[in-house]
Formats: C-alpha cells, structure tokens, sequence
C-alpha cells in the first residue's frame, strides 16, 4: 500500500496555506512530519484525508486518485489521530474505541462480537483497558489522546495519520505511542506523524519530512534531514545534533539547544 502526495496544494478559500507538496509513504515505513506552529501541517494531513479539498495537485493510492473515494471507502482505508480535544458527550473509553469499528458495520448494524474483540485487544495493547467503562470527558488529556489512538487502530487501517500523537502524553506514554507506531508500521501500514519534538523523528521515523512555509524543504532519513541548518532554518533557533552510543552498540542522535541564553 503506497500513499503518494503529488504537487499537493492546501489551504482554505482565500488562503493558500501551502504548495508543490511531494511525499510517497510506503507500507512499512514511518514518516514524520516536522514544522512549527501554525506552519501547516494539521491542514496538510486534513487535505491528504479528504477533510479539506486540494487547492491543486491530488492524493492517490496505489496510483489511483482518492477524490472520488466514498468516505466509507476512504475510512475503510486511512486511521487518523487528531490533536486531542475535550469531549462533550459521555461516551466511554470502550464505545469511543468501537466507534472506529463504523466502516465495518452496516449502516443499521451493532458492533459484532469480532467488533468487540478487536476495541478489547486495542485498549488492552495500549495499555488503558483499565479505562474501558469510564466516560471520555472524565479521563485526562493524555488518557483521551490514547482513546483516539485506540480508535484508530481499531479501524485495522492500511494508512495511518497521526497529527501530533504525542502532544498532551507524559514521557512515559509518548515512549509507547512511539513504539507503537513502529508496530504499525511492522504490520505492514504506512505511516505518516506529525511532532514538534526532533528527537522522536531519530527515534521512531525511516525518513523525516520538514515543512517550512508551506514547502517541504527537506525529506530524507532522520540522520541526512534533521541538521543544525535544518532547525534554524525551520525552527530559527540554534541547535547542536549530537550522537549517542547505547550500551548495546546501537546509535542514537539527539537535539540539544546551542544556547537558552542569559538567565534572570
């Protein structure tokens, strides 16, 4: 299964937020989405989702264009984790998980029994069974970002999009969502994140993508893509890209500021 982001062009009516957009997602493979605030990158994903229409270029799949795709069709295939937000109704953990089991069911149909197992197996994976019957407005902001993962893991989706997965969780949870998303990509889906945070990109991602005005202005492996010119021109802040031997062998790189400047 192969996502292919062809001279895409994004943004709303009279207001183009990017263009020339060029990015394949391969089955296997995780890509990170690296930009800053306000840069794009929630909009991006929502054009490539069908959430917002193209201002040009297309999205396809396997080398068909999606914009004539039925939403069951394009929810049968994509599993997408928005940034968290507060819930209104009080559903539990449980029901928001099986929610994501609505392109397998008919349009007047219950959750069947392989329905139900398959919420179960999520929550238990993620580590929230515990949550399972308690209402969505009541958990945490992590708690809630881990249900929308669960969700959409549950859809048992060939392509997974995820805007910023590990913004609301402590450092603990963001280490499992990572490893996670690797897992995914171990079965077999392709895999596109956004983060904030470089480093998870060393950690999780087989290539990075770092948009910057609306560009693209690098893709590549992590090690090729994330370089102190990258960040400044991204970020505009100095950073050194260090690396880090591991006691079994293995190298890590790792982002650390150049400076926080004076204190007091």
């Amino acid at each position: 299964m192969r996502l292919q982001i062809e001279d895409l062009a994004f943004g709303y009516p009279g207001r183009l937020v990017g263009h020339g957009v060029n990015l394949v997602v391969e089955a296997g493979e995780v890509v990170c989405l690296l930009g800053p605030n306000g840069g794009g990158k929630t909009t991006l994903f929502k054009t490539v989702l069908r959430l917002l229409e193209p201002r040009g270029g297309r999205v396809a799949v396997d080398g068909e264009a999606i914009d004539g795709w039925s939403r069951r069709r394009l929810a049968r295939l994509f599993g997408y984790v928005p940034q968290a937000a507060p819930g209104m109704f009080p559903f539990t953990i449980r029901e928001m998980v099986l929610m994501g089991r609505t392109a397998h069911i008919g349009l007047f149909g219950a959750p069947s029994a392989r329905d139900l197992e398959v919420a179960d197996e999520v929550l238990a994976i993620l580590g929230i069974a515990h949550l399972a019957e308690r209402p969505y407005p009541e958990v945490s902001g992590g708690e809630r970002q881990m249900a929308l993962i669960a969700r959409a893991l549950a859809q048992e989706p060939r392509i997974l999009v995820l805007d910023e997965p590990t913004a609301n969780l402590d450092f603990g949870n963001q280490v499992r969502v990572l490893s996670h998303v690797r897992g995914a990509a171990r079965r077999g889906l392709a895999v596109i994140l956004s983060t904030h945070d470089p480093d998870q990109a060393f950690l999780s991602a087989d290539r990075a993508a770092m948009l910057h005005e609306g560009e693209l202005v690098r893709v590549g492996p992590p090690a090729e893509t994330i370089t102190p010119e990258s960040l400044r021109l991204v970020y505009g802040v100095d950073v050194d890209v260090v690396a880090l031997d591991r006691p079994d062998g293995t190298r890590v790189r790792l982002c650390v500021p150049a400076r926080l400047g004076p204190s007091g």
